[in-house]
């Protein structure tokens, strides 16, 4: 074994950047911006020292390369999801003189490997966040437990066992292994063997289940990164964001009684080099961190508090002996804060005017909230992200862009019907939307039908004398008759159903949309993930079973998105609305024949 002649190096890499971008930062700030794990992931190798058009012919010279590519949740734990072989790319020619460049080239796309470990992570109905980051809540992918993990076993009943959960199906840390097979010496006449030259490893990065349109050209999302700008986005496309009270969009609506709207965001950096505007300290110091909810009636503030339920999965460090958010978090984080949950389940909070400074818990830094939540009078509230200093002035940063919901209160007297629809969207994160008007049910039903001998009718016949009981052994009287059925079995043969194949089907229209509502809307009718919530016999008894970590007797029934038709309702406006249509996933249960 050998070194390989030349040296070897990263080309081409995922978020690599030239010369004076990113090309010579930190991981860390690699970081700063989210993958499709469903685009291009290419790693490439370039070796020295040798022409592109040159076959590999000397000893030590690089034949293949092997790809170690590896996942992680955690940063901590890695598994290897696949090993590639590679050999050297096709060469090149420049178009001038045909020159060939110096360096073989080894390049992969792991984006098919990395896209099968990503699927969903479903937060249970009424409940506020995740159990885990890492564990996700009712993930997607492979048959094992939903995740309602509880290790410490403390509340929600006993502990669920840590051997048989799946991963959060949200996010993937990945990062690329690479050793390099090169011809042997004269002695092992040439044969292929590992070289000793140290393995080389990528940067990592992080991977989300996102989809991007070709003609958008998103190479990454930098902005849907919390980090410490106020630009950043939750991961929805709905247009109920704003940068501010005067660039207000769509107000996006939620009844009164809802119990799962959710946001959901990654957090990159937990720390922030402004906020506290250098007041005699580093500034980078956060004490808490929290969803801002202000209630309104109309335009005039009504109340403010605030949700942390997702606070618990945050990384801590200490810092001159106090408990903080950890700088670096690299992690998936959810929230809920439909009217239901903040009225009736949720622990809100609010920020101490002098946080606690704890040398054990960032906890101990909010006070619980006693005012008043959505009233009767609230009309519509705002949610945004926001991080709180350890040190004065306690500013209380906003991380992200405000998100606009507006009370849908004809739900508390609704005379017809509504389904609330839930989906993976096109930014890897969960999207819903109620609509409620015009809901039909009904069945298809298909039959394998068969065709079987008519029945015997020689015994259809009188109560006596027409037959010889001596020679067939027979008693010709009506009790027999009746007992054994005898006679002319009608009841069966003929066409008969073997087997009845039946969908439940359903359809339902929006409310008219402007052109923005209807662009996002069209994510839930290309996503292979949608559910609807409905009331069942089953939610109701994990419900009660374990209310801690079923708090609603609502589960998610997974649908499939047969048609949607657009009208225009308003064409001076630009207004449509879809009609939706849908299967239950389950098939509805029938007997076989």
């Amino acid at each position: 074994m050998a070194t390989i002649n030349g040296t070897a190096r990263w080309g081409i890499v995922p978020l690599g950047f030239p010369g004076s971008q990113l090309n010579y930062l930190t991981e860390e700030y690699r970081d700063n911006y989210l993958k499709s794990a469903n685009d291009q992931l290419r790693y490439e190798i370039v070796v020295s020292g040798i022409s592109e058009g040159t076959e590999p012919s000397a000893y030590k010279d690089v034949v293949n390369v092997i790809f170690d590519v590896e996942t992680s949740v955690d940063g901590t734990y890695w598994t290897n999801i696949g090993t590639i072989k590679k050999s050297r790319d096709i060469a090149n020619r420049k178009y001038s003189d045909g020159s060939q460049p110096v360096g073989h080239r080894f390049t992969i796309d792991v984006s098919q490997l990395v896209a099968d470990q990503l699927s969903y992570s479903l937060c249970p109905i009424n409940k506020g966040t995740w159990q885990s980051n890492y564990y996700g809540g009712m993930n997607g992918g492979l048959a094992m437990q939903d995740n309602v993990i509880n290790i410490n076993g403390d509340e929600g009943g006993f502990a669920v066992s840590a051997f048989n959960v799946s991963d959060n199906g949200t996010f993937r840390r990945l990062r690329v292994k690479a050793t390099f097979e090169i011809i042997g010496s004269a002695a092992n006449n040439g044969a292929l063997e590992l070289s000793t030259t140290s393995a080389l490893e990528s940067k990592k990065i992080t991977v989300i289940n996102s989809v991007n349109q070709f003609e958008r050209d998103v190479v990454f999302y930098n902005k849907y990164t919390v980090d410490f700008y106020t630009a950043y986005k939750f991961l929805t496309r709905c247009p109920n964001w704003s940068g501010g009270s005067t660039n207000e969009y769509f107000k996006k609506p939620v009844r009164i009684d809802e119990q799962a709207e959710f946001l959901q965001f990654y957090i990159r950096r937990g720390g922030s080099s402004d906020i506290t505007s250098g007041a005699g300290t580093s500034g980078d110091q956060v004490c808490a961190m929290g969803i801002e909810i202000n209630t309104y009636i109309g335009d005039d503030l009504e109340n403010t508090f605030y949700l942390n339920d997702f606070q618990d999965n945050l990384l801590t460090d200490t810092y001159s002996n106090l408990s903080i958010v950890a700088p670096y978090q690299n992690q998936m984080f959810i929230q809920n804060i439909s009217p239901y949950y903040i009225n009736n389940t949720a622990a809100l909070k609010e920020p101490q005017s002098t946080p606690a400074r704890s040398t054990t818990d960032i906890a101990d830094n909010w006070d619980t909230y006693t005012g008043s939540k959505i009233t009767a009078n609230t009309t519509r509230y705002t949610a945004n992200l926001v991080k709180v200093s350890l040190y004065s002035p306690y500013t209380n940063l906003e991380v992200s862009n405000s998100y606009n919901y507006t009370i849908d209160r004809e739900s508390e007297n609704i005379p017809y019907g509504f389904v609330r629809f839930h989906w993976l969207n096109s930014v890897g994160g969960t999207d819903s939307y109620t609509a409620k008007r015009d809901v039909v049910e009904g069945l298809t039903i298909s039959r394998d039908v068969i065709e079987r001998k008519s029945g015997d009718r020689t015994w259809y016949q009188a109560n006596s004398g027409a037959v010889n009981s001596a020679e067939v052994n027979v008693s010709p009287n009506s009790s027999y008759i009746s007992d054994t059925m005898r006679g002319g079995d009608l009841y069966k043969g003929g066409r008969e159903v073997s087997n009845v194949n039946a969908d439940r089907v359903q359809s339902v229209y929006t409310e008219p949309l402007n052109k923005s509502v209807a662009k996002w809307l069209e994510e839930m009718m290309l996503s292979p993930n949608v559910w609807i919530e409905k009331d069942t016999e089953a939610t109701a008894k994990g419900n009660s079973s374990n209310p801690y970590l079923r708090p609603s007797t609502k589960g998610y029934i997974p649908v499939i998105i047969t048609n949607s038709d657009i009208e225009t309702v308003n064409q001076e406006n630009g207004l449509v609305r879809f009609n939706i249509e849908y299967t239950l996933a389950h098939k509805v249960q029938t007997q076989r024949n």
